[in-house]
């Protein structure tokens, strides 16, 4: 080790495992502080006063007074506390504000109209849906010049159950409840009042499976901002009374102290699988304090069809036993399993991975939710078919098994120009260029042509300090940086080492005097428009990219990586 010495990485890491483990509760899972949320808080607000308007006045008056506390000087809002003002939560704040409380939030509604004037307004969001959202709800509001033309959603899709999972995906439940907003404010004509005769009890239908297969919790994916469309189109349809009371229920338990609610509420399964694989990188794996994590991690496995994707039995999500599966979370998890003790007579990994295994995709890619999806925000993603490749590959699955050669074949024709990768649910670039190249290469690519150009893109785009941000010159990040030198220490070319050096000397520097690293919002909500930090995330990133590349060191001296026991 050059840049860095072996006792200042050694000490980095024992500092970070132990900053890392105090944040495990009893359960085994690991606990997070996320910020606020502008979009949950304001979407939260707005459904409350029209679902619950007395029994949730106090709910709704300490939601609006956060708002306006969280409103910047420029007169915008940012996604999540911390971010600078963007359109959509701008958007969403002053309709919010115009709908459940306009006599006290006059001078913060001008303000934040003004704002989006200068922002250039809802035409400058890129995605249809989010779009569309933000315009419905200004007009509702009354602000129809900021809204413009509101088109009319087609909830007769929900007739179709596989054009459905294909074309809405995980964003079916918003669906519904913004095209049941819709049936007070766009007028039908006689063939589509006929239609819609159908098509309503379908939707309701729909929202009572996921009702259902929660618990009848109203928790709706256990996220405020989807959870408040949903009651929003409830409260104004007057449908299914009964899961806008499980719903309002819901947004009360989760409020936080300050008024406001978070992005997500529960990501337990997620910020768990990444601490465990984190810490099994860094040496931990047979730490006694991860017995109970991977119980935890056995028992959150789903034991039930989640009808609605038609998502077979046998994966996790990201919040418990009851959520919805997703691959992305079920890969690290896998990953994270393969990684612990007598991981090869554990059943539950063997049925995840069969599990796995089965949720590809026919061109050989994963998406997040639903099979061959033509949902651009849920797949086919080139980062989470590389983490489903790096958990077939952890769990000892050949380079010529089936599904990693179909997997790596996929991912070989998807690179940019540039020679990047996209990742969905992460900041592009560096985070899936990265994720790509260390998927490739540990399957046998790794002098491939493809795999050469994205490792030479992460060594271009380095910083001066050595660190990596998204590869365009942004200030560098932990995550960034530990994904890069995950990539460049797998694909193992002798031209990466000085890079791989720097970045791991920055990563050293990076931590704090308690072991812990700084979070920076690469976690994506939205993509392109609202992003959230997750502090265990970073720390599980940083310790894996130190336990590489101490590992790597080790088997270049012939020395044992030496596992770290207690």
């Amino acid at each position: 080790m050059t840049a860095v010495t072996a006792e200042a990485v050694g000490k980095a890491v024992a500092a970070g495992a132990e900053a890392l483990f105090r944040r495990r509760r009893p359960d085994g899972a690991f606990g997070d502080d996320p910020p606020a949320s502008v979009l949950g808080t304001a979407g939260a607000v707005a459904a409350l006063h029209a679902a619950d308007p007395s029994g949730g006045a106090d709910l709704v008056h300490a939601g609006a007074a956060w708002l306006r506390r969280a409103q910047h000087d420029d007169g915008g809002w940012g996604g999540v506390v911390g971010a600078g003002t963007a359109v959509v939560p701008t958007a969403v704040a002053v309709a919010a504000l115009a709908l459940s409380a306009p006599s006290g939030s006059a001078d913060a509604v001008a303000a934040g109209r003004a704002r989006l004037a200068t922002l250039g307004g809802v035409d400058t969001i890129t995605d249809p849906a989010i779009s569309l959202l933000c315009r419905q709800l200004l007009t509702m509001a009354g602000m129809t010049a900021e809204a413009g033309p509101l088109r009319r959603l087609p909830l007769e899709i929900v007739l179709f159950d596989r054009v459905r999972r294909q074309r809405l995906s995980f964003r079916t439940a918003p669906f519904v409840g913004l095209a049941l907003m819709q049936s007070d404010m766009l007028p039908a004509g006689r063939l589509r009042r006929a239609t819609l005769r159908r098509a309503r009890p379908a939707a309701v239908r729909l929202l009572r499976s996921i009702h259902d297969h929660e618990g009848r919790t109203g928790a709706l994916s256990e996220d405020p901002w989807p959870a408040a469309l949903v009651l929003l189109g409830l409260a104004r349809s007057g449908e299914a009374p009964d899961i806008a009371r499980a719903v309002t229920g819901w947004l009360r338990r989760a409020v936080r102290p300050d008024g406001a609610w978070d992005a997500v509420t529960n990501l337990d399964l997620t910020r768990s699988g990444y601490a465990a694989t984190g810490l099994i990188a860094a040496g931990y794996a047979a730490d006694p304090r991860l017995h109970a994590t991977r119980d935890f991690l056995h028992a959150a496995r789903k034991t039930e069809t989640f009808e609605v994707l038609g998502v077979p039995p046998g994966g996790w999500s990201y919040s418990n036993a009851r959520g919805w599966p997703v691959t992305l979370e079920s890969a690290e998890i896998l990953s994270a399993l393969a990684g612990l003790p007598g991981a090869g007579a554990d059943p539950v990994l063997r049925q995840g991975l069969a599990w796995l295994a089965g949720r590809q995709d026919s061109r050989g890619s994963w998406s997040l939710w639903v099979r061959d999806t033509k949902l651009a925000n849920d797949g086919p993603c080139p980062a989470i078919t590389s983490q489903a490749i790096l958990a077939l590959h952890d769990a000892g699955h050949p380079d010529d098994h089936p599904a990693v050669a179909r997997a790596a074949a996929w991912l070989l024709t998807r690179a940019a120009p540039d020679g990047t990768f996209e990742n969905l649910w992460y900041r592009d670039h560096t985070s899936g260029t990265a994720v790509v190249v260390a998927a490739l290469s540990r399957v046998g690519h790794a002098r491939h042509d493809v795999v050469r150009r994205a490792a030479r893109w992460l060594r271009d785009t380095q910083l001066p300090d050595g660190s990596w941000g998204p590869g365009d010159g942004t200030d560098g990040t932990v995550e960034e940086t530990a994904w890069a030198v995950q990539g460049l220490i797998a694909v193992g070319d002798p031209d990466a080492a000085d890079a791989v050096d720097r970045g791991v000397a920055w990563l050293v520097a990076a931590a704090g005097p308690d072991g812990a690293w700084p979070a920076a919002r690469v976690c994506n909500y939205i993509r392109h428009h609202m992003r959230y930090p997750n502090a265990v995330i970073t720390q599980a990133l940083a310790l894996r990219a130190l336990g590489e590349y101490r590992s790597a060191a080790a088997a270049r001296s012939g020395a044992a990586p030496g596992a770290v026991a207690r």
